[in-house]
């Protein structure tokens, strides 16, 4: 947008800067270049963007980018909006927000113009590790088949491939997963007592391959949703797929349903604040990334925390 201050953190393992600059759209906006690293992938840029007085920090890079970027601006009191051009793997803000994939020069341009629209993020605070950590999402939280998905891929193998890598480990993924009791706190109010293998808590809906696991997940409405599968056995697997693709697929574009149905398998949900508490330690994922290890967790959701053009 012309009269910019626009600042651009970007992840020098991912792209050289002069092949950045070539895709700049056309633009009299004064620019700042702030580089990620390897132990900091976004967080202290970020900082350094906010100090600028950047009015649009443009996050370039991978899931770990974007989600460090996005963290720093929902701490601060910046008005600063955020840009988002997608170079890593799976890219999830940005399909969930419709930002264009694999085409530099069509990403620059939505992030240099003048239409920004509120993103909710989601907060997860757990003990990992005998320390207290508290990080934020763009997408998806959570435990089970998605977080083996990411922990077992093989990452020689999604350098090579992208995201279809994550295909290969679903099969492991599938043989890792195991069902535990769970207790959930909704929204401050009777503990429930439940079991399964997999919980997803999500402010956004979209998985690689147009894989849609909150088909009512809005990035802007102040809630997550919730998914918790405990399928075991090919005969449960297929209630869960035929779930997914007739009650929460054909079906609903037939009849026009405005809630995601649930099966046996499948159960869906809301909230603005979840308690979780596991009868093991598991490893939590958020947006892609390894957590670590917990047998306890709470999410909550901060309403509209950032704009992203």
């Amino acid at each position: 947008m012309a009269g910019d201050r626009i600042a651009i953190v970007w992840n020098p393992a991912k792209t050289a800067r002069e092949d950045l600059r070539k895709a700049l759209p056309a633009t009299d906006a004064a620019l700042t270049w702030h580089e990620t690293t390897p132990e900091d992938p976004g967080r202290g840029a970020a900082d350094e963007a906010i100090k600028s007085g950047a009015e649009a920090i443009v996050a370039v890079g991978g899931d770990g980018t974007v989600r460090a970027v996005a963290e720093r601006l929902a701490q601060s009191d910046t008005r600063a909006e955020l840009g988002v051009v997608p170079l890593g793997t799976g890219n999830l803000l940005a399909r969930n927000l419709g930002i264009p994939l694999n085409n530099l020069g069509k990403a620059f341009e939505r992030a240099f113009g003048d239409r920004a629209r509120p993103l909710d993020l989601g907060w997860i605070e757990a003990e990992i590790e005998g320390e207290p950590v508290r990080s934020a999402f763009a997408v998806l939280a959570g435990f089970g088949l998605d977080a083996h998905m990411i922990t077992q891929t093989d990452e020689d193998l999604k350098s090579r491939v992208g995201w279809l890598a994550y295909v290969e480990s679903l099969g492991r993924a599938v043989n890792a997963t195991e069902v535990v009791d769970i207790e959930l706190v909704v929204d401050g109010g009777e503990p429930e007592r439940t079991a399964g293998h997999t919980l997803l808590v999500g402010n956004c809906g979209t998985l690689q391959g147009g894989i849609r696991l909150l088909p009512d997940a809005d990035p802007a409405d102040g809630e997550l949703d919730l998914l918790l599968l405990s399928a075991e056995g090919i005969g449960q697997w297929v209630d869960t797929l035929r779930s997914y693709m007739w009650d929460n697929g054909v079906r609903r574009l037939i009849t026009g349903q405005d809630r995601a149905a649930n099966a046996d398998t499948a159960q869906h949900g809301r909230a603005r604040r979840l308690e979780v508490r596991l009868s093991q330690p598991l490893v939590l994922e958020i947006d892609g990334d390894d957590l670590g290890e917990a047998a306890a967790f709470t999410v909550e959701v901060q309403e509209r925390a950032l704009h992203v053009r």
